[in-house]
């Protein structure tokens, strides 16, 4: 007999404390979390998935965790349940994250203990019954650059499928046949034939762009995208409609599952300028950046400017973007500034100036003279693995850290970023 009807809800990719130099962005990502955990309660979810990366890193500021442990701790306080997987950003080996404590605090269950496992070992998918809806629910944590492609192919779900009841699957992956066209040259993910059959209902992380599709057995496949985003172009997607910024509100009616996407960033506040300076000197490149922003200013603003093109003279470090921002005022809102596109005809222009600027130059530099010829550094997923490495590195180290400590954290992290196992050589 299938089940009684209940509702429950899914997110994947809050990122929250991301945005690390953008206060109010980093604020408006968290608010836009804390909305979608009130959109779960008006709506009677009796519980919330969470498919990975709920944090940015393993570690955040707790500053960042306060407000969303709070939260969290009141849904489960009303007699709702909470069920967890890591994602890529807030898993970490041999150390503990913020996931592992607050699950350690009964905030919420993580659904796959199975961090890490030998490759090509078989094993069985354990699961998880949530007894007032009977619901069985199972999962495989993501792990960085698709380390946990061999989780899946080597997973034994007999168990899991010969269960009663209504069966969810929490995963953390990229699903090939529901890439965006843009990531398919970019990124190696799983196959839906890879997913354990038989579920009622499969929740997906990872990507974040919105999908509703199909798995195996006839499952409903879904990924809820990004909560906010964590670049301009998750922002931009989100704004165009291409893709959902929320919580998913599933209702389980006869054994089959219906999803509503709720949308719950704030993108009436975000403002995605673009300005082409090409042929302008750097005092009229200057005058229409202060127009524009002038143009789309107002109290909790969040402008994303992105300027491009090559000016007909003088240097982009005479534009002074940063005073262009700050000569606005506080009530004009926020600015985060994209000039990686932004040239000048004189060489000496191209010179960064701002610590925004310097990462991005020392990220072009090590990926296009350093690292040439190596593939697991190419396009979009090499890119993201050099700031991933940097980001890593230059943490500092925790209060009471032994030195030593410090620095096998830190190694640990390159391995597990560049997909290097403890016993492989340097080389």
């Amino acid at each position: 007999m299938p089940p009684g009807p209940f509702v429950f809800a899914h997110l994947a990719d809050a990122h929250v404390g991301a945005w690390p130099r953008d206060p109010a962005v980093r604020s408006a990502l968290r608010q836009s979390f804390l909305s979608a955990l009130r959109v779960a309660e008006e709506r009677g979810a009796e519980f919330l998935l969470i498919s990975g990366d709920l944090f940015h890193t393993p570690v955040p500021d707790p500053g960042e965790v306060a407000p969303v442990a709070a939260a969290l701790r009141r849904f489960v306080d009303q007699g709702r349940r909470i069920y967890v997987i890591y994602g890529s950003h807030d898993y970490v080996a041999q150390r503990t994250s913020w996931l592992d404590v607050l699950a350690e605090t009964g905030v919420f269950l993580k659904v796959a203990p199975e961090a890490v496992r030998a490759e090509g070992t078989r094993w069985s998918l354990p699961f998880h019954v949530d007894a007032p809806t009977g619901a069985r629910i199972a999962g495989i944590s993501g792990r960085s650059h698709g380390l946990d492609r061999e989780y899946f192919r080597a997973v034994d779900s007999e168990s899991f499928r010969a269960e009663p009841g209504f069966k969810i699957f929490q995963f953390h992956a990229a699903v090939e046949e529901y890439l965006p066209e843009g990531l398919r040259a970019h990124i190696h993910g799983i196959r839906v034939a890879d997913l354990p059959p038989g579920c009622g209902y499969y929740a997906g992380g990872h990507i974040h762009f919105t999908y509703l599709g199909e798995g195996p057995g006839g499952g409903l496949l879904v990924n809820p995208g990004a909560v906010f985003g964590t670049s301009r172009t998750d922002l931009e997607n989100g704004q165009a409609g291409r893709t959902h910024q929320g919580v998913v509100i599933v209702t389980v009616t006869e054994g089959r599952a219906a999803a509503e996407f709720v949308d719950t960033a704030p993108r009436d506040a975000v403002h995605l300028v673009d300005v082409d300076v090409s042929g302008k000197t750097a005092a009229e490149a200057r005058a229409e950046l202060e127009r524009r922003l002038s143009d789309e200013s107002g109290p909790g603003a969040l402008l994303f400017p992105r300027v491009h093109g090559t000016l007909a003279d003088g240097t982009v470090a005479s534009l002074s973007l940063t005073q262009v921002a700050r000569q606005r005022g506080p009530s004009s809102g926020t600015v985060h500034w994209d000039v990686r596109d932004l040239t000048s005809a004189s060489p000496e222009s191209s010179t960064p100036t701002t610590e925004s600027q310097l990462e991005e130059e020392e990220i072009r530099r090590l990926l296009t003279e350093t690292m040439l010829g190596r593939s697991w550094l190419e396009g979009e997923d090499g890119e993201r693995r050099v700031r991933e490495l940097l980001r890593e590195l230059g943490s500092p180290k925790t209060e009471g850290e032994s030195r030593q400590d410090y620095s096998n954290a830190r190694l640990a992290s390159a391995r597990r970023i560049l997909g290097v196992r403890p016993d492989s050589s340097d080389g």
